[in-house]
């Protein structure tokens, strides 16, 4: 471990702990406050590093060395946690219960409706207003050695954000390699049917946080097919090929090759292709490379959709160490159940009833690629 890794990582650590106390805000912010203690907590395997907080179950960095020798964070974040109170970017967050939209803020189970919080104008966006993202998690349990990891844990009570039944949720993060970590997910509801679709939302720029666009990287996904959207970027229900459109990232392309033809940028689930390796559903994602640094990073996971999403939204936010994160900074790659599923039968459900089960399994594996 680097001299200078150590003291960033401590640097960042520390700006973060210094105005946790003062940053956690407004009535609601000090109504949260009021349920949890707010931590950070730093896994570590030789080089490659990650620091997170059970405020939202954020990852709020991840380092790595480039084809140099040079460790950077390649993930975005802001420079103190109170940045992350009434956040819209969702820097790093677990969200939920439900990541993406729900139309309408509304849906139906059992023929009863139910109304959940609108807030991404008549719609819910990532679970609410007050998602998972917004909350205090405990530590259930914490292992440091070999292959650090930790779980985190959080009941959500009925009618929160207006989702129906208590849901049970739990989160792990794991370092299982030497450059390679995991996320594991899992939720049960307690008493009553509800829909559970939980997502990790890093962004991600290899060539370090903060170091211009994207739009220059490397990227393949590993579908040969999308769920269109129409208004307010809500699933039309069809299912359509990617071939012959700016969509098409079964092979590798830059972001930028295309995005100009994509209204607004790439914001979009992909259906998932490729056989499963391990019996449980995990298959190859997608893989993301950046030539300066060398850095490659792959994406394995268990669940039938994707969301790329080129960081449009971006707008200058302030980040971590003085930062700027301009429009298409980063990269998000969350690995979903289909927006919008309580919406269209065809889709895979995500209504989960008690004794039932939620599990997402991501695998990330980080590399350089050989020199040519």
């Amino acid at each position: 471990m680097s001299r200078s890794a150590t003291a960033e990582t401590t640097t960042l650590l520390m700006c973060l702990m210094a105005v946790a106390a003062v940053s956690l805000g407004g009535a609601e912010a000090r109504k949260q406050q009021g349920k949890g203690t707010l931590g950070f907590y730093e896994l570590r395997r030789g080089e490659f590093s990650m620091v997170v907080t059970n405020w939202g179950a954020t990852i709020l960095s991840v380092r790595l060395p480039d084809k140099t020798g040079h460790i950077d964070d390649v993930v975005l974040g802001y420079k103190n946690i109170g940045a992350y109170v009434n956040d819209t970017t969702y820097f790093g967050a677990l969200v939920g219960r439900v990541a993406n939209r729900i139309a309408g803020g509304r849906f139906t189970i059992k023929n009863r409706p139910y109304h959940t919080y609108k807030n991404d104008g008549n719609n819910t966006l990532h679970g609410g207003h007050r998602g998972f993202n917004q909350v205090f998690w405990s530590v259930r349990e914490r292992v440091t050695g070999e292959f650090p990891y930790i779980t985190f844990s959080y009941r959500s009570y009925d009618g929160e954000q207006g989702f129906p039944g208590a849901l049970d949720v739990l989160v792990t993060y794991k370092i299982d390699g030497d450059y390679s970590y995991s996320v594991t997910m899992y939720a049960r509801p307690v008493d009553k049917p509800t829909p559970v679709n939980l997502a990790q939302h890093s962004y991600w720029n290899l060539r370090g946080h903060g170091r211009g666009t994207i739009l220059d990287h490397s990227v393949q996904i590993f579908a040969s097919a999308v769920t269109p959207v129409g208004a307010h970027l809500i699933p039309t229900g069809a299912v359509t090929p990617v071939a012959g459109t700016p969509f098409d990232f079964r092979t590798p392309a830059a972001p930028g090759a295309h995005i100009a033809e994509v209204e607004g940028g790439y914001d979009i689930n992909y259906v998932l292709d490729g056989a499963e390796v391990d019996g449980q559903g995990v298959r190859k994602v997608a893989v993301v490379s950046e030539a300066t640094s060398g850095r490659v990073m792959e994406l394995w996971a268990d669940q039938p959709g994707v969301q790329f999403y080129t960081g449009n939204f971006l707008k200058g936010d302030e980040g971590k160490g003085g930062a700027v994160y301009v429009k298409h900074g980063g990269l998000c790659l969350e690995t979903q159940d289909y927006p919008d599923a309580v919406h269209n039968a065809k889709f895979p459900t995500e209504i989960y009833r008690k004794g039932q089960v939620y599990k997402h399994y991501m695998l990330y594996k980080f590399s350089l690629a050989p020199n040519k």
